[in-house]
């Protein structure tokens, strides 16, 4: 099958295109980088030519809400057009579990806005849900510290490592269309404040995490578990932390 992977150069899209490719698809990895723009439709009939699959793990370069909103929009709106245009018969989007349960968040807005013009376009489609990335989790404390101290929420998450995402993308992309939305998560699920200090003391960090439930998160206040998979069926990932740690170069550390 010809899959075009919009966001193929990412970390999430490049090791979608890896995997499909490996499996004998021919996977092309889209982005600006490549002459692909969805804001602007650059490319985009082009590279659509002739495919199967379109897998979107595109992600907007500012998460100010008006401009999350308007890529996740406009880009995904163009996506739909051109793959009605082409023929494509599946439509594949990576989402955040938890999108639809915290409104207070402009970033997670966009997301549902975009699962909205996914669901409503009549391509089949299937949106899988992760929960946060392993590899974010440093970022997280870098966003959320002040004067040396991290302050994070201490409302529950469930992190995994993107690997595992990618490879569940990948096996989306290959599959029959859902019509629905799929979870993946992690094994764990802790307080927020608790996970970031793991990552941290892991990489030889230091810095003083304090659990503040005034603390928010993408905008948003968490109440509990809102980052956390309820779906009946979600896939949890058997790699632990630790796991995923210990397997690392160290100069990632």
């Amino acid at each position: 099958m010809k899959i075009v992977v919009i966001g193929g150069t990412g970390l999430i899209g490049s090791k979608v295109v890896s995997l499909l490719a490996e499996h004998g698809h021919e996977a092309v990895a889209a982005s600006p980088n490549t002459g692909v723009n969805t804001l602007t439709g650059e490319g985009v009939a082009e590279a659509l030519n002739g495919a199967d699959v379109v897998v979107d793990v595109s992600n907007s370069p500012s998460f100010a809400d008006a401009d999350v909103l308007d890529f996740f929009t406009r880009s995904t709106g163009i996506l739909l057009d051109a793959e009605r245009e082409a023929g494509v018969d599946h439509h594949v989007a990576l989402s955040i579990v938890g999108a639809d349960r915290l409104p207070g968040s402009g970033y997670l807005r966009a997301k549902v806005a975009q699962e909205a013009l996914i669901t409503a376009s009549g391509q089949p489609y299937t949106i899988l849900r992760a929960t946060q990335f392993y590899e974010f989790l440093p970022r997280i404390a870098d966003s959320a510290t002040v004067d040396g101290t991290v302050h994070l929420p201490v409302g529950l998450m469930q992190p995994i490592a993107a690997a595992e995402v990618s490879a569940a993308v990948a096996k989306a992309a290959v599959a029959e269309a859902l019509n629905g939305v799929a979870e993946i998560g992690g094994p764990e699920r802790l307080p927020m404040s608790e996970y970031v200090e793991r990552a941290l003391r892991a990489t030889g960090d230091e810095r003083t995490v304090v659990g503040d439930p005034a603390a928010q998160y993408f905008g948003t206040l968490l109440e509990g578990d809102e980052l956390t998979t309820t779906h009946p069926d979600a896939t949890i990932s058997a790699t632990t932390y630790e796991a995923w740690s210990a397997a690392q170069p160290a100069a990632a550390k």
